[in-house]
């Protein structure tokens, strides 16, 4: 007998199962609608944008450098456009197989095929293009251009490369460039808010910096900004429709303060002897000559050289590479008396009355040591202004040893002596200007009255580059007062040198530069052979920096057999006076005389910025 209760508990228990059953697929099927809902409606835009990033690509646009000028707006460095054959490097691509089959219409050398076997892994791991030859002939454009077809990510495309059209001239003043290594690089990227590892260059040499020179100190004006292209790729990374395109920022042209045919003027009076030669406009302090002898093509450099002719290079007895306009160290030698007599002046040891009987050589009291003059015999009576015309060596000698070194240290300090006399020149060296503390912690050792003797006549310790002696021929010129030196006008604000002192008087600068103008003008001066190379008046002291000390004429005859220890010609010289615009050193090592070596090349030079007025 079936319960009747029992029944009804049964089917109300069915009943509350598929009630539970109904709910539950009714919560799962309304997870799956809001699921899909969520997938395709809410989060649509962001895997919108992810889908769009797997088949899409930026390539990074270089900018064009930007053009280099001399101060009257002849273009000193440029950019040549050029067609380059460039792949985009894939691990998929077999460059053995692509070698070969365009290697049957285009040649290829042996640098050019190992350049690109050397950095097809890194260009193909950080997707940048491999140029692989450059500067493509117009018959070998149309060859590739009907097989382009057969390729895939291999394009022939016009890019720019950096020439300086005078490579020799400037090799120092505005340098060379060279390619960023990779972590340079990234920092650039980064500072234009760009993905380092997923990019390609549009370039000839990749992404370049100034390495030195110009190129380097106004690296980040010159480079200007990346653009972009962003092309649509399929599955295998080819490129296929460009998409969008943001041109790039290009490079700030510079307008410099050097001269081209003061420049070519000093790389000829030169002759590639070793040595060096600065001018300054005086109403600015901007540097309009600045060579170093000998010098090298900063376009080989740039555009590549092979490791023999590096090696030649570097290994060149006479250091192309070395700056020594303004790395150089030269003992000043006699060129140091000008500043010296204006500290007799200013602490009242002298005045220019005063004189003393000059026999040829000074006796130093506390050992009997004796200092040497030039000339034998001497220059007898001598004050101030014939000490200078005439270069009286014992004149300084006694000057010196009457002086304070520490004050005296600090005097020549005013004049650009032991520091950087340039706001914008590579590397530059502050030269030595020695004092007793310096010597002590140096070589352990005393200071002498004997070296103070020395330093009266720039020899001895103490050393100046030749920017430093091209400065501090501008102090004397301008009478105390000039801009640091510097290569780009109007870059920043002119920092002045001052010289104050209430002791020296505008009497004074203007005796100084009669005694400076005697130096050619006058029968006794040790310029006198420049006399006849110019038709104004110029204001110069002539020096030879001995490399070796020689008692006697016929010592020094056997001495200079070898070159390297000749004696190293030296002159300051500033003009048209009485009112000059320019100021000019020059340094010609193992030359010998400053006066009838480095002279007539300051005058040449002087005479070419002159005319251009």
């Amino acid at each position: 007998m079936i319960d009747l209760q029992e029944r009804v508990s049964e089917r109300k228990n069915f009943f509350n199962r598929l009630l539970l059953i109904y709910i539950f697929f009714t919560f799962l099927f309304g997870l799956i609608i809001f699921r899909t809902y969520t997938l395709q409606v809410s989060s649509f835009s962001d895997y919108e944008i992810a889908a769009l990033k797997n088949k899409t690509r930026e390539i990074l646009v270089q900018p064009k450098r930007g053009i280099i000028y001399d101060r009257h707006g002849e273009i000193i460095v440029n950019n040549i456009p050029s067609y380059n054959l460039i792949i985009q490097p894939s691990f998929e691509m077999n460059l053995d197989l692509l070698f070969k089959d365009i290697g049957s219409y285009i040649s290829f050398s042996d640098d050019e095929i190992k350049y690109a076997y050397d950095n097809f892994k890194n260009k193909a791991s950080l997707n940048r293009e491999l140029v692989i030859k450059q500067g493509l002939t117009q018959a070998e454009i149309a060859k590739f251009e009907v097989r382009n077809h057969r390729y895939e990510n291999v394009f022939i495309a016009e890019r720019f490369s950096r020439q300086n059209l005078y490579p020799k001239l400037f090799a120092h003043s505005i340098g060379y460039i060279g390619n960023l290594n990779n972590e340079n690089l990234e920092t650039i990227l980064v500072e234009q808010s760009l993905q380092p590892k997923e990019t390609i260059f549009s370039y000839s040499n990749g992404y370049i910096e100034g390495k030195t020179g110009i190129e380097n100190i106004y690296d980040k004006s010159l480079r200007g900004k990346f653009g972009k292209r962003i092309y649509e790729v399929d599955a295998t990374g080819k490129l296929l429709n460009l998409l969008d395109e943001i041109p790039p920022i290009n490079g700030i042209d510079l307008k410099t303060s050097l001269d081209l045919d003061s420049q070519k003027t000093a790389f000829l009076e030169m002759k590639e002897r070793r040595g060096a030669v600065v001018a300054v406009e005086l109403a600015t302090g901007a540097i309009v000559t600045y060579l170093s002898s000998p010098s090298f093509s900063v376009n080989k450099i740039a555009n590549g050289l092979s490791e023999e002719e590096f090696e030649k290079l570097i290994s060149d007895k006479d250091k192309p590479f070395f700056d020594r306009a303004v790395q150089g160290r030269y003992s000043p030698a006699s060129t140091i008396k000008p500043a010296i007599g204006l500290f007799g002046l200013e602490n009242g040891i002298i005045d220019w009355d005063y004189t003393i009987n000059d026999p040829g050589f000074f006796v130093l009291p506390e050992d009997n040591r004796i200092y040497r003059g030039w000339k034998k015999g001497g220059h007898g009576n001598i004050n101030l202004n014939d000490a200078i015309i005439e270069s009286s060596n014992t004149f300084f000698f006694s000057l010196a040893y009457e002086s304070n070194i520490d004050e005296l240290t600090k005097h020549l300090a005013k004049f650009g002596f032991g520091r950087n006399v340039c706001s914008d020149c590579f590397l530059p060296d502050s030269g030595l200007l020695p004092n007793p503390r310096w010597k002590m912690n140096t070589h352990n050792f005393g200071w002498f009255k004997g070296d103070t003797v020395n330093l009266g006549v720039g020899q001895g310790y103490l050393s100046a580059t030749p920017i430093q002696l091209a400065y501090y021929s501008a102090l004397l010129a301008n009478k105390g007062s000039i801009n640091k030196f510097s290569f780009v006008q109007g870059y920043s604000d002119p920092i002045k040198d001052t010289i104050k002192s209430n002791n020296i008087y505008v009497s004074d600068w203007n005796k100084l530069h009669q005694s400076m103008i005697g130096v050619i003008d006058n029968p006794k001066g040790t310029a006198g052979r420049l006399r006849g190379l110019k038709d104004y008046k110029i204001a110069a002291k002539s020096g030879t920096v001995e490399l070796v000390s020689t008692e006697t004429k016929e010592d020094y005859k056997i001495i200079r057999e070898n070159e390297g220890n000749r004696d190293h010609a030296i002159i300051i010289a500033f003009g048209p006076m009485p009112n000059p615009k320019y100021a000019v050193s020059v340094v010609i090592e193992n030359g010998e005389s400053g006066g009838s070596v480095a002279g007539p090349v300051a005058i040449a030079v002087m005479n070419t910025l002159i005319k251009n007025d």
